[in-house]
């Protein structure tokens, strides 16, 4: 399109694009170039199509088989995120899930390095799940109570060992069985199970 006329927009634009610099005219040809081959390759759009398919799949499968794996042990259910997730959920429904809560929060103390931030966490923990009458007190003895209350003066990342373990043992032989039993989780294996039959019967 060419103008003579003064104020035409065509005339405008072009003076516009003769005062940027090579590089970004060449960059702009290179970009339409490159669009111009995708947009004729339909095949491509079906390839990014059909690996985000296989993607979403292999995410299920493997989740399928996680919910299966967390009635094997205590272990394998804290090992999942989503595992710990829906154990959370259920021990909600039993107003239990401070236990979950102190076991979570010595695990991510026991990553802490700074020897200030150690000590001002672990009294926070301690004030928060183990003194008496703590807001959201855990089921511990006394015994352990102490010897928590102890560590504290000298707070190292397993001041909340015992504490922690006492939790943990509780949850397993009294919370956990529970859970497997429970109608949420049943509805989960069941689910998972019927996704396992569906794969096999497509292969």
């Amino acid at each position: 399109m060419s103008c003579w006329m003064p104020g035409c927009p065509a005339l405008s634009m072009c003076r516009s694009l003769a005062t940027l610099p090579i590089t970004c005219l060449e960059r702009a040809k290179d970009l339409k170039t490159r669009l111009g081959i995708l947009l004729h390759k339909p095949e491509l759009g079906h390839m990014i199509g059909t690996s985000s398919k296989l993607q979403l799949g292999s995410r299920r499968r493997d989740s399928s088989r996680e919910v299966l794996e967390w009635r094997e042990s205590f272990d394998q259910l804290l090992k999942s995120k989503s595992g710990v997730t829906a154990f959370h959920t259920f021990l909600k429904t039993e107003f239990s899930e401070e236990n979950l809560d102190f076991w979570l929060a010595c695990e991510d103390f026991k990553k802490t390095r700074s020897k200030t931030k150690l000590a001002s966490k672990a009294n926070r923990i301690f004030e928060e799940f183990v003194q008496s009458e703590a807001p959201r007190e855990v089921n511990i003895d006394h015994e352990t109570r102490e010897i928590t209350r102890k560590n504290l003066s000298g707070a190292t990342s397993a001041c909340f060992n015992e504490a922690q373990a006492k939790t943990r043992t509780l949850m397993e032989k009294d919370s956990y069985p529970r859970f497997l039993k429970s109608a949420s989780y049943q509805d989960m294996t069941k689910q998972a199970t019927s996704r396992g039959i569906s794969k096999r019967s497509h292969t």
